[in-house]
């Protein structure tokens, strides 16, 4: 069976999600789709705006075959390991293809940019090592980097967050020599970061934010979202009594920071230079999650960054916890979150040659990462009332969403 991965996280699923698997099934003539999904907590450091399941359920309704979970310990992270754990997931499955939305709409881009960086992988390393001295954000001073090797306009612009994303993807399959053909769309309308919506594809960045900050009733954005998505998003709110945001986490995170111990807070995975004086001075006058992350914000330290710090900050991921994934040639485990029947013999006829185990619920001592996915699951519910939260994560134990 031709296999084709999608690397997502459906925040919501939404109009450009479902033409994204429409056109990826149309290029890669391909059988199954299967979806590698972030889940609790976003690669942007956000917690999702509905669970996992919900999720895994809506992208089942429209297109999708199989879903599996992203592992907390790649989900929330820089593009390289972000894009590592999501191809070499992918790679587990066996998939044919791997397709992605760009900015460049041409895969060609993609591979002579690769063989751009190869051969000029030392003036890109010593250009990043100049301009993190220098002070730049991490982020900043690898565009400029890119840019130093003429990656940054023309055919390849790795200045784009997608254009970013897909070059990571391409690079994790070159670097490892997988068997996997990398394709990309065009993106179409929306941008990755577009605030307002102006047609029936918008970005899911707009969609969150007429729902949570303008309170937007859930049926009036039926225009961007299939009946699945309406229909999952209503439900979770209906089962948890609110949609997932930062500021319901404030007073979590707040007391957290507030009663730690400097050096502990100094060992949680991306607070480095320093960044926990920041961190602890700003925590004295914050009154909301917006406010503190603010007045913590500098050109070195990035929204994202900081977000990045506090998802770690609730979940208590260390250093230590992150350490080995840099040199791992492997995921350790396939998290099985839905499937529908086609998806179901695909996994039935592949998990035979997996030299990986594949779960499809947490229980028992399965992995230790898996420890880090229950702390990531405790910390995305622990804003709910008691019994919702308590029938919430008890699809934890229930084993894949499936669908008929």
């Amino acid at each position: 069976m031709n296999a084709c991965g999608l690397i997502v996280e459906y925040n919501p699923f939404h109009n450009g999600h479902a033409y994204h698997i429409s056109k990826a099934k149309s290029k890669t003539a391909a059988d199954c789709m299967i979806a590698v999904m972030s889940g609790s907590f976003l690669q942007r450091g956000e917690p999702a705006v509905i669970d996992k399941f919900h999720r895994a359920r809506a992208a089942l309704h429209s297109g999708i075959d199989i879903v599996v979970e992203l592992p907390y310990v790649y989900a929330v992270q820089s593009s390289h390991l972000f894009a590592k754990g999501s191809v070499l997931t992918l790679h587990e499955l066996g998939v044919n293809s791997i397709c992605f939305g760009s900015e460049s709409g041409n895969i060609q881009d993609f591979i002579h940019g690769y063989e751009r960086y190869m051969n000029n992988k030392t003036l890109y390393q010593d250009s990043l090592k100049h301009w993190l001295k220098a002070g730049k954000s991490y982020p900043n001073a690898g565009k400029l980097a890119y840019e130093a090797i003429g990656l940054t306009n023309g055919e390849m612009d790795l200045s784009k967050p997608n254009n970013i994303l897909g070059f990571s993807y391409v690079k994790t399959i070159l670097d490892n020599e997988l068997a996997i053909e990398p394709v990309t769309i065009k993106r179409k309308n929306s941008d990755y970061h577009d605030t307002e919506i102006t047609g029936s594809i918008a970005s899911a960045t707009s969609i969150r934010k007429q729902l949570l900050e303008h309170k937007m009733n859930i049926q009036e954005l039926d225009h961007t979202m299939p009946n699945a998505t309406i229909n999952e998003l209503q439900n979770y709110q209906e089962r948890a009594t609110t949609l997932h945001h930062w500021e319901s986490y404030f007073p979590l995170l707040h007391y957290r920071v507030l009663t730690m111990k400097m050096e502990d807070l100094a060992s949680i995975h991306g607070v480095e230079e320093g960044l926990e004086y920041r961190i602890k001075k700003t925590a004295k006058d914050a009154t909301s999650f917006y406010n503190w992350v603010g007045a913590i914000k500098t050109k070195r330290y990035t929204w994202t960054r900081i977000q990045r710090v506090f998802v770690n900050l609730l979940t208590n991921t260390t250093k230590q916890d992150i350490e080995s994934l840099t040199y791992s040639k492997s995921v350790p485990y396939v998290r099985l979150l839905g499937m529908t029947e086609k998806g179901q013999e695909y996994i039935n006829s592949r998990k035979k040659e997996m030299e990986i185990p594949i779960y499809s619920k947490l229980s028992g001592n399965l992995h230790p990462l898996l420890e880090l996915e229950e702390r990531a699951t405790d910390a995305y519910y622990s804003i709910l009332p008691t019994v919702n939260r308590y029938t919430l994560k008890k699809q934890e134990l229930k084993g894949p969403v499936r669908i008929s």
